[in-house]
């Protein structure tokens, strides 16, 4: 089970490469759906935001540690994301945790809650 999440965020697509950047968005689904049908990554899900200012869509991609870390070292990913930089506004990349994961970090959370004074 997916203990960890990788999630690639984007803001507004670049005046004039909007094409490019629907043609770099239908690479990044496919290659997506392989990694999941290979079993690279356990799962990914995709969305799109309405206008908000903050961003307009993201990917989250769902595996272990390994997976995740074997993914960003792809070559194929890496290239991904080079070319989402030149398309994309706010291109963000951002690792977290999900499931057993949460298990796993809150108590160094609540650890270190313990060691900062509490004011009313």
């Amino acid at each position: 089970m997916a203990d960890r999440a990788l999630i690639i965020s984007w803001g507004q697509p670049v005046r004039g490469r909007e094409q490019h950047g629907l043609e770099i968005f239908d690479e990044a689904l496919a290659y997506y759906g392989e990694l999941q049908a290979s079993d690279a990554i356990e799962s990914f899900d995709v969305m799109m935001l309405e206008p908000n200012g903050l961003m307009d869509g993201c990917f989250v991609l769902r595996g272990s540690h390994a997976q995740l870390d074997a993914l960003a070292e792809d070559m194929r990913f890496r290239k991904l994301m080079v070319d989402a930089s030149l398309i994309v506004d706010d291109l963000r990349i951002a690792r977290g945790y999900t499931a057993g994961g949460i298990e796993q970090t809150m108590p160094l959370y609540a650890e270190a809650i313990g060691r900062v004074p509490q004011m009313a």
